[in-house]
């Protein structure tokens, strides 16, 4: 055996709330013990009584009256179950694309033999409901819209409720990746009319990785009984009879079921207005500190996300070289961009369990190595959080 076997782990960070990157997000300590629970018979009477809750209290924060359903899976698998439960191979569909996750869903679609027509909008801009009317105008068969709620890659929110009104007026479907929104952003699954919503249990659910959540309109339900795509553990039918006993079809994942059960506790306990309108100052207070080290905001600012702020490094200075200096001076984690804007931002999250000290912490921080290494334009102000 390995004389490593057991030795503890090196860089851990002294204080996890200083896990400042878009996800995974900090986990409360509420949720950490939850975990903690013993494990209990998976078929039994009290997994049965415990899913139903989940479900049911999952249901008040999509704000719908639908179906909630989870798998052990990432948000990524997400887009999986939505494609080969909802549509058929060779079906045209648009994907709305405006960063690297929306650049992702499509490849899925594209890889899964859908006939994925794209409608790509600059990195850091919205797609706007007038882009989208066009696009789909000049694509008349489309069946199916892939919208990103939060597009993490450039810290922007899509204008969601007003895109999904185009789609229904299309007379397509609307599959949401709300991976970094749900939670945390408004989302009014049936007021809206979103047929297909997907996220997952990193972000503002305040869970480790590993649990995919999803809700399902009846239109959705519509178009699964059409659909022609083979499907064996991602099936929508037999998640939802599974549900309806108070069971997964397959071995449910315990712990993290126990931990997304104390985190929705916890948000319910909050209140959902409160806790989006928490998420609502906390981007404001980031957006104003980034102003304040004159630094400018990578998103048109009309759209930046409440959930993550991104910002162009100044001149010369590489993002990973930015966030690699915070890490190491200061024992704070941010993100770089992702995909080929890797270098161009960097990104602060503020969702889940979040609130302004380790935001004030994590922008002082920035501040200090701009400064220490001679930066023009890093500067704290009246008001700084620096």
């Amino acid at each position: 055996m390995s004389a490593d076997v057991g030795r503890p782990l090196t860089g851990l960070m002294a204080d996890p709330t200083d896990l400042r990157i878009p996800g995974p997000t900090p986990v409360p300590p509420e949720v950490l013990a939850a975990m903690g629970r013993p494990m209990i018979p998976h078929r039994g009477a009290a997994l049965k009584d415990l899913y139903r809750e989940i479900l049911a209290l999952a249901r008040t924060v999509h704000r719908t009256d639908g179906d909630v359903l989870t798998w052990p899976g990432t948000g990524s698998a997400g887009w999986e179950v939505a494609i080969v439960n909802l549509l058929s191979p060779g079906d045209p569909v648009l994907a709305a694309v405006c960063g690297d996750f929306g650049d992702r869903f499509a490849g899925y679609g594209e890889r899964l033999g859908l006939d994925v027509r794209r409608l790509d909008v600059p990195w850091g801009e919205a797609v706007t409901p007038d882009r989208l009317r066009a696009a789909l105008g000049a694509n008349p068969e489309v069946r199916a819209v892939f919208l990103t709620h939060n597009e993490t890659s450039t810290a922007l929110t899509n204008p969601l409720r007003d895109l999904v009104a185009v789609v229904r007026d299309h007379g397509a479907l609307a599959i949401v990746d709300a991976v970094s929104a749900a939670g945390a952003l408004p989302l009014l699954v049936d007021e809206w009319g979103i047929d297909f919503v997907l996220s997952g249990s990193q972000k503002a659910w305040m869970c480790p990785p590993g649990l995919l959540i999803v809700a399902v309109g009846p239109r959705a339900w519509d178009a699964h009984e059409r659909s022609r795509f083979p499907r064996a553990f991602w099936d929508l039918t037999v998640a939802r009879q599974s549900a309806a006993e108070g069971m997964t079809p397959s071995t449910p994942p315990l712990s993290l079921l126990y931990a997304f059960h104390a985190a929705l506790g916890m948000m319910h306990a909050e209140g959902l207005d409160a806790v989006w309108a928490r998420h609502r100052r906390l981007g404001e207070l980031t957006r104003r500190g980034v102003a304040a080290l004159g630094l400018e905001l990578y998103p048109d600012p009309a759209f930046a996300s409440d959930t993550v702020t991104g910002f162009r490094p100044p001149e010369g200075v590489p993002a990973r070289e930015l966030v690699r200096a915070v890490r190491a001076e200061h024992g704070i984690e941010l993100g770089a961009g992702q995909g080929r804007i890797v270098d161009d931002l960097v990104r602060i999250g503020h969702m889940g369990w979040v609130h302004e000290p380790e935001l004030r912490r994590a922008l002082g921080a920035v501040g200090a190595v701009l400064r220490a290494s001679g930066v023009d334009g890093a500067r704290p102000a009246n008001g700084s959080p620096a």
